[in-house]
Formats: C-alpha cells, structure tokens, sequence
C-alpha cells in the first residue's frame, strides 16, 4: 500500500470463495506500533487498525469492476471480540454492486477464538483527475 496506514505488518491475500468472495489475514505481531499506547501493559489491537485491515484486504482483492475506486464511506463497524498480540485474524469479504453503483465490501473479521468484528465500507469512483492514493 502507498498511503498512510497505521499497520506495520502487511495484510496477505488468500484465496476466496469466488470473484464477490475474497479473503485476507492479518498477524497482528507484538511489535505493531499501535499496541504500546493502546491499553499500556494490557494490549489490544484497535478498533481502526481492524477497519485498515479490511480496508488493504478491500483494495487487494476487488472484483474487476470495482478497481479504481476509492473508500468512499465506512458505513458500519461492530467490534465483537478482542484481537491481541500475537492473533491471526482472518477476514471474510463479500462484494456486490450498489443501487447508484458503487461497491459495496462487508467483512466479517474472526481470530481463533471467534468472531472479532464485522465490517462494512463502500467504494466509488475517483472524480476524473484524481489519483489514486
């Protein structure tokens, strides 16, 4: 990824269920910056940091219509379980079409010991000029 991210560690694509179907992992290892400041001496991978990880699985795997566009909103987020150092977290994604035809991408984010958050953005297309970040 160019743009600023709060991750430290990469988002790896796996493979999915089919062209709307995608996956992603992310290892949140000890040393991600974002883990000192967060809870100090009890750490817990944030809320945001999860949104990013969709948000880099998103731009990774969007079926072909759908690249070239730009998070536009991130419509919904409920954080069901904590995520700590040292957990895999696997992400779900599942892409369809919009009414006004923009992208749509719900995430359901899980560890091994369950359901850690659901997720969903939306993208559209960059205005003409704009670059991609």
């Amino acid at each position: 990824m160019t743009g600023a991210s709060p991750l430290a560690g990469a988002v790896e694509v796996l493979p999915g269920d089919g062209e709307f179907a995608t996956a992603a992992r992310f290892t949140v290892d000890a040393a991600e910056t974002v883990l000192p400041g967060h809870y100090p001496g009890f750490p817990i991978f944030p809320g945001v940091c999860l949104v990013e990880c969709t948000h880099q699985g998103a731009l990774a795997t969007a079926p072909d219509g759908a690249k070239g566009t730009a998070l536009a909103a991130v419509e919904s987020t409920r954080f069901t379980g904590p995520v700590f150092p040292g957990d895999r977290v696997d992400i779900a994604m599942a892409w369809q079409r919009t009414p006004d035809g923009d992208w749509q991408c719900r995430a359901r984010l899980s560890t091994a010991r369950g359901p850690a958050a659901s997720v969903r953005l939306r993208y559209a297309r960059r205005p003409a000029g704009e670059a991609a970040a």
